[in-house]
């Protein structure tokens, strides 16, 4: 449904994207994450025919954005980062003037309103002007006339940028609900909104795309996945000596020393789930240990070591304000 294909953008001879490819299929959230600067926003409005790219090709369904952009976007939503809306007007109103822009009118056009003031629990705002709202509301309200022709595409910019905990979640069970019928496409750089909500995630560090995958195949990167970490009675550096010796550990660490027990994180190589191995030994030793856990990798840890990397091609552009 989305389809990216070599996209390329400069601002003033500087790289803001360089060669970004992928795909989003209906179902599939897909996360575009990345650093402050890295191209997602010049991405993002290359994807919508906001700007046109400088080569490859961008399309929605089976239209390119730029040779075909009306068809392109009556299957596309657009929720842009500070997406505008005019705040003397109320939500209905507001609602009812982007449902005529879209070419609804009558009772088609009050029943879309409706649909959307409904799905986006606007209901006890609908009159409200907008500039009288919290942001979250807002934020809302402006999902609400992205998704008022039922687009098969949902392509949104930071969609809860600035929300509180609770606003936050209001828009992630909103993304997710509609994540199984629709294709969506979110750029962000809060790695937790990735694991919340995205089946799929593409890293973007200085326009170029270093990692596609779920966040579970993600976290499998991380340099502490499968660690164990271990509370034992007794001394830490006999129990790090005899746990170092086993051919699945690359390091142990000591993480904290008191009372007479020691906390010890157990680094495996490449990842090989060493939690049976560890215990076995602390079994074998007769440790008595009071607390065990194995780490599912951090996704932070991935997105770090991707875009802290020096890149051989330059320093990334800067995205269009």
């Amino acid at each position: 449904m989305i389809k990216a294909v070599d996209l390329v953008k400069y601002f003033d001879r500087r790289p803001a994207v360089r060669g970004v490819s992928f795909e989003a299929r209906r179902g599939e959230v897909l996360g575009v994450l990345g650093p402050n600067g890295a191209g997602k926003t010049t991405t993002m409005r290359m994807l919508t025919g906001f700007l046109p790219p400088d080569s490859g090709a961008a399309s929605v369904g089976d239209f390119d954005v730029v040779r075909q952009p009306v068809e392109a976007r009556r299957l596309l939503g657009y929720l842009p980062e500070n997406a505008p809306a005019y705040g003397d007007m109320t939500v209905e109103a507001f609602l009812r003037f982007a449902a005529e822009m879209r070419g609804f009118a009558g009772r088609e056009r009050d029943g879309r309103v409706d649909a959307a003031l409904e799905r986006c629990l606007l209901g006890p705002v609908r009159r409200q002007p907008i500039e009288t709202l919290s942001k979250g509301y807002r934020q809302r309200t402006c999902f609400a006339q992205a998704i008022l022709h039922d687009p098969p595409v949902l392509i949104m910019d930071e969609p809860t940028e600035g929300l509180d905990p609770n606003q936050k979640q209001v828009v992630r069970d909103m993304i997710r609900q509609m994540g199984r019928e629709k294709a969506i496409l979110l750029s962000t750089h809060i790695l937790e909104e990735v694991e919340a909500i995205c089946t799929r995630a593409v890293i973007i560090s200085a326009g170029r795309i270093v990692a596609d995958g779920a966040p579970a195949e993600l976290k499998r990167r991380s340099g502490d996945y499968h660690a164990v970490t271990l509370t034992i009675e007794g001394a830490a550096a006999a129990a790090a000596r005899a746990l170092h010796e086993l051919a699945a550990v690359r390091r142990v660490e000591t993480l904290a020393e008191a009372d007479g027990r020691a906390t010890l994180r157990v680094v495996p190589h490449d990842g090989k789930l060493i939690l049976g191995e560890a215990m076995e030994l602390a079994r074998a030793k007769g440790w008595k240990v009071s607390d065990v856990q194995s780490s599912g990798g951090r996704l932070e840890d991935v997105f770090r070591a991707l875009t802290t990397t020096a890149d051989a091609g330059g320093a990334p552009g800067k995205e269009a304000a």
